[in-house]
């Protein structure tokens, strides 16, 4: 396995700082887990492809179990892709799928188990990803988003841990901070996001992509195999 890395000197990396530095950019999570310098950046060829994957896992492993070990907030990993690619918003959501299907067979492979606190069913409203053992919910972005706060030069994939907002819930921050974003949204597009929900009412993989979908969508997502390789394929987490 490739060791993590961190691209964050790359020019679109400094852009895409830049563009969740933004006054307008609505989204506060992301602009304090970039002021205190936790957001991870990898710099990908072309999300229609599969070459980055084995950059990308080893970077989603490492921050999940730097995160088991160290719980704090707030830390994300941002892929983000050279090629501009000329996708819609359905051709930007089925490769988003695409390569989470492949990050998600690399964690099989690699004997890891689903965060037993998520579901691993995308129809489940408890859904999230897991890697490393940690769960995670992805926010996608690209050049042809419906939703300016997904608006970005290129292709995007921001991995969050799951568990933050589960500290932020505990600490009785969380709904204040949504509130501050859900208003920041409005501000910069117009209206409210119609495929926002809380945890536990609805699937969040439909709103991952960030195109508008409706209650007939059907997550292309195949889900984890249910049977993983020992553990000890790797070594690190410790627990």
């Amino acid at each position: 396995m490739l060791p993590p890395t961190d691209d964050r000197d790359h020019p679109l990396a400094r852009r895409f700082d830049a563009f969740v530095r933004d006054p307008a950019f609505p989204c506060v999570g992301a602009k304090s887990a970039l002021a205190k310098g936790q957001i991870r950046i990898v710099v990908g060829r072309d999300m229609r492809s599969a070459w980055d994957d084995l950059r990308i896992y080893p970077n989603l492993l490492d921050l999940a179990w730097t995160y088991a070990r160290e719980p704090s907030l707030f830390h994300s990993l941002a892929v983000v892709f050279e090629e501009d690619s000329g996708l819609d918003e359905e051709g930007f959501e089925r490769c988003l799928w695409e390569r989470l299907e492949s990050l998600t067979r690399k964690d099989d492979f690699h004997g890891q188990i689903a965060d037993p606190r998520v579901s691993a069913d995308p129809g489940d409203p408890h859904f999230s990803l897991s890697f490393g053992g940690e769960a995670f919910f992805v926010v996608g972005l690209h050049p042809r988003a419906s939703r300016p706060a997904r608006r970005f030069e290129r292709p995007a994939l921001v991995f969050n841990l799951h568990d933050q907002f589960e500290q932020l819930r505990a600490s009785g921050v969380y709904d204040k901070m949504r509130s501050t974003i859900l208003a920041r949204d409005v501000a910069l597009a117009g209206d409210i996001n119609p495929m926002l929900a809380r945890h536990g009412t609805m699937s969040e993989a439909r709103q991952y992509s960030g195109r508008a979908v409706g209650s007939d969508w059907v997550c292309p997502f195949a889900g984890r195999s249910g049977a993983p390789a020992p553990r000890n394929v790797l070594a690190g987490r410790g627990d």
